[in-house]
């Protein structure tokens, strides 16, 4: 649910606020978590953990602890402890679940480690750190000139102020080690501000910026993922996917996220295949297996000495005669064990959008028309030579 500002406009367009996650109701952010206790109250020899988790821009977020005499609520604008001065952020979640958030991401349960939260930010508070973020972009493209300039092998992928416009993180990505210190020297001189950079991996320059996928929705690690796994080629030869780097390849130039979610269920039934180097001995010759279908539980085997003739086996088969070859015995030939699969048409083919017409695009003929066109149009000037 977003704020009245993000409702439909004119036409049915969104209008959007324009905030960038930043709205009050936090409804616009991409990693929002649903306080499903709100509505509980707590027992009564339990005290409320005074502990909220704040976030900030692109989705950054950290825990911090207040005094108890400060109440605050989701969606509540406040200033936190930073190095130097404060920062603005959006409280996100409060109550029991940040201890639950805490102890998912391995956070120590001491809130008085934690960094505090000074107070709910002041109208001027608003107003400094919206300044701040309004000129993000153009201290972006100026960053980006000036490291040009210096000849720095670096892309410059995002900028943030803090809430109270002291200092400005840039986020950069880099391929090797990169010397900024002439970098850092020219971007105080230019923007009279307290620098600090970081260097973020290509999936995290990703999830920043946002886009959209090959799938044609919008990419997993700037909505829904919040860890990046490793992914490997290994992933894409188990699911039997060509090996196509462009095909393979997501916005940040590394293997799709995506490859491992059905990873598992892939290996889960393999396990019941035997390994794809099996010889299948018989009294015609040795089989070697040419290619498998996971989902139909299907092998087909070829004779050495017959490489072009392939043999559909289903698993269980090929398991019986492998059992078979090692108690040191062999088959006739693997043309006994093939079995004809009758499959009905239905599940061929379902017709679900209820458009099974294969000219159903084509425009209809209106030969019938155009003849009583003409044969009326031939009856009015047969009366109208009459009538004169």
């Amino acid at each position: 649910m977003g704020c009245t500002s993000c409702a439909t406009g004119a036409d049915g367009q969104p209008k959007g606020c324009r905030n960038n996650g930043t709205c009050g109701s936090d409804g616009c952010n991409k990693l929002t978590v649903f306080d499903w206790l709100s509505n509980m109250s707590l027992p009564g020899d339990q005290k409320p953990f005074n502990a909220v988790e704040v976030r900030f821009k692109n989705g950054r977020k950290h825990f911090y602890q207040f005094l108890e005499n400060l109440s605050l609520s989701i969606g509540d604008v406040v200033a936190t402890e930073a190095s130097p001065g404060h920062d603005i952020g959006i409280v996100t979640l409060t109550g029991e679940l940040v201890r639950v958030q805490m102890k998912k991401k391995n956070q120590p349960s001491d809130i008085s480690a934690l960094p505090k939260i000074y107070r709910k930010a002041t109208q001027k508070d608003i107003d400094i750190w919206q300044k701040c973020r309004n000129k993000e972009l153009d201290v972006q493209k100026q960053s980006r000139e000036i490291a040009m300039a210096l000849g720095l092998k670096m892309k410059i992928s995002d900028v943030e102020y803090q809430g109270d416009g002291s200092k400005a993180i840039f986020y950069y990505t880099a391929e090797e080690r990169v010397d900024f210190r002439q970098l850092i020297k020219d971007f105080a001189r230019a923007f009279s501000t307290r620098i600090e950079m970081k260097q973020v991996g290509f999936r995290q320059e990703a999830a920043r910026l946002g886009g959209i996928g090959s799938c044609g929705r919008e990419l997993c690690c700037s909505t829904w993922l919040t860890d990046f796994r490793s992914v490997n080629t290994s992933a894409a030869r188990y699911q039997q996917l060509s090996l196509n780097p462009q095909k393979l390849a997501g916005q940040c130039g590394k293997l799709k996220c995506c490859l491992n979610y059905e990873l598992d269920t892939y290996l889960e039934a393999l396990d019941e295949f035997p390994k794809t180097d099996i010889k299948l001995k018989t009294e015609k010759g040795t089989a070697s297996c040419q290619k498998i279908d996971i989902f139909k539980r299907l092998m087909w085997f070829a004779y050495d000495n017959d490489g072009m003739n392939w043999h559909q086996l289903q698993v269980d088969k090929v398991n019986e005669i492998a059992a078979i070859n090692r108690k040191g015995k062999t088959v006739t030939s693997i043309e006994e064990y093939i079995e004809d699969l009758v499959i009905p048409d239905s599940k061929l083919f379902n017709n679900v959008v209820g458009q099974d017409s294969l000219t159903r695009f084509d425009q209809p003929q209106r030969r019938r028309k155009k003849r009583r066109n003409k044969s009326r149009n031939r009856n009015r000037n047969r009366n109208t030579q009459k009538n004169g």
